[in-house]
């Protein structure tokens, strides 16, 4: 049941441009774990574009609620414009919507909302709230929660040379033996980006660790295109 007004509006935008063709590809897609509007990302956030402005929004203060809400609707659509929500507001939350955003990585999980949310949202506040969010970032590295793991994986993807690599090293090592696909994907990705910022040391840690399989491959793709140039 949708109780904030502004989520009921979402919803008026959305179900008239529903589309069940679609809709059955995009669920098979997601191995059939969501229900779906058949909304492609263009038009799905065309349709709510007059939503996201500044007069339209939801006060900073209700936002929490707001995505709880759209997390307990039934369509993968509605979690994704919760996290474009998010996405807009990120660098206005505070440290106390970790609570909030630990129950959304780890209900509806799948790919496509925990690396958004770790990208964009935790690695924003881990920036603006170093001291509050490490020990959350902490908390989750050892957590058993696969997607929890991966979020501390991913969250510094973006950083470049802000990247705290002691620490991205360390939960590397962590979870290298954990050969979950969702993992092992993480650890190549995440080195992946790192390698644009210094290729020396993520090749000597690869070698040093003795990284192999879909880790080392998905790792070395961007030094592997360089050379080939």
């Amino acid at each position: 049941m949708i109780v904030h007004e502004w989520n009921k509006q979402v919803i008026e935008a959305l179900r008239p441009i529903a589309n069940p063709n679609i809709a059955l590809q995009m669920k098979a897609y997601l191995r059939n774990q969501f229900e779906c509007y058949g909304i492609q990302a263009g038009p799905r956030r065309q349709a709510v574009q007059t939503l996201f402005t500044t007069q339209h929004r939801p006060p900073v203060s209700e936002i929490p609620a707001v995505v709880h809400e759209l997390w307990r609707q039934p369509e993968r659509e509605c979690q994704m414009v919760a996290i474009d929500l998010l996405i807009k507001v990120k660098d206005q939350l505070a440290p106390e919507t970790l609570g909030d955003i630990e129950q959304w990585i780890t209900t509806k999980s799948w790919w496509d909302t925990v690396d958004m949310l770790a990208t964009h949202i935790v690695g924003r506040l881990y920036q603006r709230h170093p001291i509050e969010t490490k020990p959350v970032i902490h908390a989750w590295r050892k957590n058993e929660n696969l997607w929890l793991r991966r979020t501390t994986l991913l969250f510094q993807l973006k950083y470049k040379q802000q990247t705290d690599v002691e620490l991205l090293f360390a939960i590397i090592q962590e979870n290298r033996h954990d050969r979950d696909f969702f993992i092992q994907k993480a650890i190549g990705w995440v080195l992946r980006e790192y390698s644009k910022t210094d290729p020396d040391a993520v090749v000597k840690f690869i070698n040093s660790e003795h990284l192999t399989g879909l880790a080392k491959r998905e790792a070395l793709k961007w030094l592997k295109t360089q050379s080939a140039l």
